[in-house]
């Protein structure tokens, strides 16, 4: 069809009006950007490649493989066990140090804080910082390198947030296994912060070699609704915003907290926990705190409880990764999967005992 046949208006009789033939229109796909794309796509690496890479400091194919640690697939998790396996042997030359407290103490602007020091004192610091993750949707804000902004610019530091993933407190088997891989990559301090004051203390307990417990001052009786067993297992009770008009409070909170700390057992370690006050913001305090980290370490690895706990905590570890492993075959077998909702209905119409429903699956489960 000729032009002045689509636009009538450029005929004679339609004086005054014209209609320009336009420009055609692009495709909808630019086949040069896609050509580029498929060529810089991500490569397929081979595990000795991944470890090759993570000996070598290379933060890339550290942060691919933690992301394969952290999957659920199984051909990803294949993967990351035989990355774990090689670089098994480079680790363990790490201070690990658990962090945790209330939220809004603080725990970002101190870690920020105590992790620049470190950096601009030559150490490698990795932070891994369990987020946690919503109980309805799955999904997690992770926004620690938002809030640690100078620290996530420093060459040697390396920050990496996780969703807990619904897991116990926010802290799990992965974690430990992303301990590995940064200790392999060259990272002399390990910190990891929890969610809060809750259960995970007691998994990064039996994962760290030092416990932070991070507290406020000024917020009624000091010693109130902490459990007492998270308050054994700190090595440091650290007072934050020890600042402005709140230093006078934060002195005296550290005075409670201490004679408080008194009244617990000896520890295994033979540390005295201490109680200090610091403020994140002003970064005061944080040098006494790092140099008690190190008191601590140096005191550990004199006496010998340093390897005594490490391999106290490795076997903790593999009876944790028998019990997951062996839920998860459980709920994953066929068997059971086509039964249990039965025996569940069974259990509230009150024809069976959870007790009895429980031991005919798990019976189901072993054949027996």
């Amino acid at each position: 069809m000729k032009f002045e046949e689509k636009h009538i208006e450029n005929q004679p009789h339609f004086k005054g009006l014209k209609v320009n033939e336009g420009i055609a229109q692009p495709a909808p796909v630019n086949e040069d950007s896609v050509r580029r794309f498929l060529k810089k796509r991500r490569k397929t690496y081979t595990p000795d490649e991944y470890v090759a890479g993570i000996l070598q400091g290379n933060i890339t194919l550290l942060s691919q493989a933690v992301t394969l640690v952290e999957s659920s697939k199984t051909e990803h998790q294949q993967i990351a066990q035989e990355i774990i396996k090689k670089c098994l042997p480079h680790s363990g030359n790490s201070v690990r140090v658990g962090i945790t407290g209330v939220p809004g103490v603080g725990k970002s602007t101190f870690i920020e804080a105590l992790g620049s020091l470190i950096a601009r004192e030559g150490g490698k610091l990795a932070v891994l910082a369990i987020d946690p993750s919503s109980e309805r949707s799955k999904g997690s804000i992770l926004g620690d390198k938002t809030r640690m902004e100078e620290l996530s610019g420093a060459p040697n530091a390396y920050i990496r947030p996780s969703p807990s993933a619904g897991s116990l407190g926010g802290v799990a088997r992965k974690t430990r296994e992303t301990v590995v891989l940064c200790e392999a990559a060259g990272f002399n301090t390990i910190f990891i912060e929890t969610v809060g004051v809750g259960q995970s203390e007691t998994a990064v307990h039996s994962m760290t070699d030092f416990f932070l417990l991070l507290m406020l001052a000024g917020a009624g009786d000091e010693l109130q609704g902490i459990k007492r067993g998270i308050m054994e297992m700190a090595d440091v009770v650290a007072i934050n915003k020890a600042d402005g008009n709140n230093r006078e409070k934060a002195e005296l909170a550290r005075i409670q907290y201490q004679n408080a700390l008194h009244l617990f057992p000896a520890k295994e370690s033979g540390w005295e926990p201490t109680a200090l006050t610091c403020s994140a913001y002003e970064k005061s305090g944080i040098r006494e705190i790092w140099d008690t980290i190190n008191r601590y370490r140096e005191q550990i690895q004199q006496n010998g409880f340093f390897e005594t706990n490490r391999n106290a905590q490795a076997r903790y570890w593999m009876f944790e990764s028998i019990e997951e492993q062996l839920r998860n075959s459980f709920y994953q077998n066929p068997a059971i999967k086509h039964k249990l909702a039965e025996m569940e209905e069974k259990v509230l119409k009150a024809e069976i005992s959870s007790f009895t429903a429980a031991s005919q699956l798990l019976n189901l489960y072993f054949k027996r």
